[in-house]
């Protein structure tokens, strides 16, 4: 009990100190409440340093710790690794084009290419859908799962997982993207530093050897019947990379309040460069380490190894960074919520004219709620980074190419788009519900081959006129 009073009063201490210093650096600086960029693009006055700690942090949560980790093989370093495709066209393809069209969220390129509020509102659904079925209840799991483990308490799942919703929301409800942004980046100094302490702890652990632990843990090159097998990095992980840091609202958000398109891109380049140097062996060393201490745990392996290494006042400090994690993600994903409902919706179909504070609050309070519903559903699955990028097919692929499309050509219908998103989420549920016969990244890359496909072929049909290559000027 004493080790437990020890720990939680150094996480409270810590924690308190990262919410002080982003109420310090946020004070004074929120323009208007009812403003729209003030909530959702910060005002659009972050620096490449905050952008570049909100891109990390946002994606660096338990989801990757805990779920990365959870497969304990090295094999997942190649979901990181490969994220730097995604930076790639972020900074050079997708971010001159939304400053140009000078967009609030990113379904409003959507908008504005294929003349339509329509498309923009379908998009935005599905985001939302996204948010409440995948992304928010994973996150509650896994901090909640992880917090458990480290705390050795038998307190239940549900119940820190509301204590993380509560804490959470309140940066996203209160501050806005700022705030979100500003506790990512200061929170994230903590947890990388934290993280990277474990790696060096783990391998200490095992005195620095890995003899006894099984080559299929320890290549990066996975066979057919791997988690990763080999050929799947050149197909469905590039383009789940390309939709997640260039259409994704949540992520995207971060880069699309910067003060300018190169302060943007500035920020883009610091990130990936963490992305490659310090995140991969984070999220698999101690999950290895773990397999030759404790042999296959799942989704424990995490948390019971930063339980065993981790002296007691030390585990309060991770803790706090792990909560800073949980805390950011979640927020970030609530405020992106709301500038989808605010901006794509309520705007669009019920009033130009919304409280945008209020709104916040309750698009929040109602996404904490469901999200809470569903964490039972994930507490029962086997590996839950799996599952994760298993799911994210259903909305990935058909969105990507509606993106893609209307970058690449003038006159596309919206029609033909919305015709496309609908088909392509039931043709990639076939696959992973009815039929798979291959890996669900091959799957991900034939749904998005047969979506580009369809809303070409349907543009053409419906558009008598043909389309051309659109010409994107660039963005000073």
């Amino acid at each position: 009990m004493a080790n437990f009073i020890i720990q939680f009063s150094i996480f409270l201490f810590i924690s308190c100190i990262i919410a002080v210093f982003t109420y310090l650096k946020c004070k004074g600086m929120r323009k208007s409440e009812q403003s729209n960029s003030e909530y959702f693009l910060a005002g659009k006055s972050l620096s490449w340093f905050f952008v570049a700690g909100s891109l990390t942090l946002t994606n660096l949560n338990t989801d990757q710790l805990v779920g990365m980790n959870g497969n304990q093989m090295a094999l997942l370093a190649w979901w990181e690794l490969s994220a730097v495709i995604g930076f790639f066209f972020l900074a050079k393809v997708f971010l001159p084009i939304y400053y140009k069209h000078e967009c609030t969220t990113t379904t409003e390129l959507l908008e504005k290419r294929y003349r339509s509020k329509h498309i923009r509102a379908l998009i935005a659904v599905f985001f939302l859908l996204g948010n409440i079925f995948i992304f928010l209840p994973s996150l509650l799991y896994t901090g909640a799962l992880f917090m458990q483990t480290l705390f050795k308490v038998q307190i239940p799942l549900m119940l820190i997982a509301v204590i993380l919703v509560i804490v959470g929301a309140s940066y996203s409800i209160f501050g806005g993207l700022r705030a979100v942004a500003v506790s990512d980046s200061y929170s994230g100094i903590l947890l990388l530093g934290m993280a990277a302490f474990i790696v060096v702890l783990s391998l200490n652990a095992i005195d620095y050897s890995f003899q006894g632990i099984p080559e299929s843990r320890l290549t990066l090159i996975g066979d057919d019947n791997s988690p990763l097998p080999w050929h799947v990095l050149v197909s469905g992980m590039v383009l789940a990379h390309i939709y997640y840091w260039c259409t994704n609202q949540t992520v995207t958000q971060r880069a699309m309040a910067a003060k300018t398109l190169k302060e943007a891109q500035k920020g883009v380049v610091a990130a990936s460069v963490l992305r490659i140097l310090v995140i991969p062996p984070i999220v698999v060393i101690p999950g290895i380490v773990a397999f030759k201490l404790y042999g296959d745990i799942g989704d424990d392996a995490y948390g019971k190894v930063v339980s065993a290494i981790l002296p007691d006042y030390l585990s309060g400090v991770f803790a706090a960074a792990i909560a800073a994690a949980v805390f950011t993600s979640f927020n970030s994903i609530l405020n992106s919520s709301a500038s989808l409902y605010v901006c794509d919706l309520h705007e669009r179909y019920i009033s130009p004219k919304v409280n945008v504070k209020q709104a916040n609050t309750a698009v929040s309070l109602i996404l904490c709620g469901c999200a809470l519903l569903m964490v039972p559903v994930y507490a029962g699955t086997e590996s839950i980074i799996n599952l994760v990028q298993e799911l994210f097919g259903l909305l990935s692929m058909p969105i990507l190419s509606v993106f893609i499309a209307c970058i690449l050509f003038d006159k596309m219908r919206a029609e033909a788009a919305m015709i496309t998103v609908v088909f392509g989420s039931l043709l990639y549920a076939g696959f992973i519900f009815l039929w798979m016969p291959f890996h669900y990244l091959h799957a991900m890359l034939v749904t998005f081959m047969v979506c580009f496909m369809l809303i070409v072929s349907l543009s053409k049909a419906l558009n008598k006129k043909a389309f051309t290559f659109a010409k994107q000027k660039s963005h000073s």
